[in-house]
């Protein structure tokens, strides 16, 4: 059974990623907001309508339970889904009601499990992860129908996935704490079903690329002080692609000819996240791209606006980010160099051969990355891991590889290392090899790598 399951797993699969990379490279005639179907957007799964208010009630509480066929591209398969709707909070630190799936292990082992983090990057609420396995098909969904590629191998060697709507009901694009929070409450409470297979005792590891990464680092950086059960549980996180400072990020895509189209992304969920007006900063153009996105996805905003600037999204007055307090506080709150160190052993993947998706170094100071990640800030959380924690740090770099092409590489290695932490292994270090990085305090100028 595992066989034939993991066979039509990767048949599915391998269209998804077709379907994806027609998406993502589609002309600006794809770059519409994705249309959800009536019937999804209308599913009553997703609104808690209990007596109890939620503020009354833990972090991981479960609210309602589903079972239905894990689909991909719109199609049924025959792995079976649990869904459940839980208790968790939200950036701005209220109680919330959010969605994961669960796929049980194949060998109906309760154990151990992976909470799989999905880089779908969208402002969509539609194109989340959970809508993708329940059917619903968009633009931007296509992204966690692909990601099931690294899903078969997964349940293959028999663990359990929990993958969690990392961005919560809202979409809040880019929201560090809240991607964070939302992955321990979702570990919670697959853990308190009774129709999961898992239970307190069952050990996890955490794995994501890309906007995947920011939840799993931000998972594993907040479990000691959220969730002290969850992190009594980890085994490790392994990552790739990942969101340290979002404010360098936002100087080195600036002008890009691929990635610039993140810097409205950035200013949509910014905005939503933490409840901040920013549109009576922007000029007229800024407002027309503001609108183009508000409702779209990763896949309507790379490639479709090349050259973008800050300065051109902005009001003349304001042509410097940090002439916008509210901005550059909420951007601040979300930089992983100032969040806690966690305390379980990480794997840290990163290309920096980011010349290959369009930008042509960094006038800003920033220097060098994978087209939209910071290498050198990724360098400097690692050393920051080394030197402030007790959990080995495995750290790769991979300099001819764009942000796009670190995931065929850094998959299997990831797999590989997380075997390894569940099968008790010693976790290996490059503490006291990793070069030096930029500096991640708000307060001092990145330099030039």
């Amino acid at each position: 059974m595992r066989r034939n399951t993991s066979r039509l797993l990767a048949v599915a699969v391998t269209a998804a990623m077709a379907a994806s990379a027609v998406a993502a490279t589609a002309g600006p005639a794809a770059a519409a907001a994705p249309q959800a179907s009536t019937a999804s957007a209308s599913d009553p799964f997703y609104t808690y309508d209990g007596n109890v208010p939620l503020a009354s009630l833990a972090p991981g509480t479960v609210l309602k339970t589903r079972t239905l066929a894990y689909h991909l591209v719109g199609l049924p398969t025959p792995v079976k889904a649990i869904q459940l709707l839980y208790r968790t909070t939200d950036a701005q630190g209220r109680p919330a009601a959010n969605v994961t799936t669960v796929v049980r292990s194949l060998t109906g082992d309760g154990s151990r499990a992976v909470s799989y983090q999905s880089f779908y990057d969208s402002l969509n609420p539609q194109d989340s992860p959970s809508r993708a396995v329940a059917g619903n098909l968009t633009l931007g969904g296509l992204i966690p129908n692909a990601e099931a590629l690294f899903l078969v191998p997964l349940l293959a060697q028999g663990y359990n996935l929990v993958i969690p709507d990392t961005e919560g009901q809202s979409a809040d694009f880019a929201a560090g704490p809240e991607y964070g929070t939302n992955t321990l409450d979702s570990i919670r409470a697959a853990t308190r079903s009774a129709d999961t297979g898992m239970n307190a005792d069952t050990a996890f590891g955490l794995m994501g690329y890309s906007g995947g990464a920011i939840a799993t680092n931000w998972a594993a950086a907040l479990a000691p002080s959220y969730a002290p059960d969850v992190n009594g549980r980890l085994v490790g996180f392994t990552e790739g692609g990942l969101l340290v400072d979002p404010a360098h990020n936002l100087r080195y895509v600036d002008g890009s000819l691929v990635w610039s189209g993140v810097i409205p992304m950035a200013v949509i969920g910014v905005s939503r996240s933490f409840g901040i007006d920013l549109k009576p900063y922007l000029s007229d153009y800024g407002l027309s791209v503001y609108q183009q996105l508000e409702h779209g996805s990763i896949v309507d905003a790379v490639g479709h606006y090349p050259g973008l600037t800050w300065k051109k999204m902005a009001k003349p007055q304001y042509a410097d980010p940090n002439s916008v307090p509210a901005f550059l506080a909420a951007v601040n709150r979300i930089n992983l160099g100032s969040a806690p160190t966690p305390t379980v052993p990480g794997d840290i993947a990163q290309g920096n051969g980011g010349v290959l998706e369009g930008t042509f170094g960094s006038p800003s100071g920033i220097g060098t990355g994978d087209g939209v990640m910071v290498a050198g800030d990724v360098r400097a959380l690692a050393r920051q891991y080394c030197a402030t924690g007790d959990g080995a740090i495995n750290f790769r770099q991979f300099d001819l590889l764009s942000h796009v092409g670190v995931p065929v590489v850094w998959a299997p290695l990831a797999l590989g290392w997380l075997n390894d932490r569940f099968a008790g292994r010693t976790a290996p270090s490059d503490c006291g090899h990793i070069p030096a990085g930029n500096s991640l305090d708000p307060e001092q100028p990145a330099p030039t790598s």
